[in-house]
């Protein structure tokens, strides 16, 4: 099954522990984890709180993730 692209806010990403969470425009879903690895980005792969993004949503061992994650320009 293909990836399906998305489109979300990042509510939050710890920089310590290399992950955080992307809420997705329809709160039916839920929010989205988000590894640092996924971050497609030069340099210091980071998020900030707000930030909108495009990424992959796919299934994960511990539910939904984000993967080929985006800043949106």
């Amino acid at each position: 099954m293909a990836a399906e692209k998305k489109q979300g806010k990042v509510k939050w990403f710890n920089n310590a522990k290399g992950y955080g969470f992307i809420e997705p425009p329809d709160e039916i879903t839920g929010d989205v984890f988000v590894h640092y690895s996924a971050i497609e980005m030069d340099g210091f792969k980071t998020l900030d709180e707000g930030m909108e993004v495009e990424y992959e949503l796919v299934s994960g061992p511990k539910g939904k993730q984000a993967e080929k994650v985006n800043r949106v320009q």
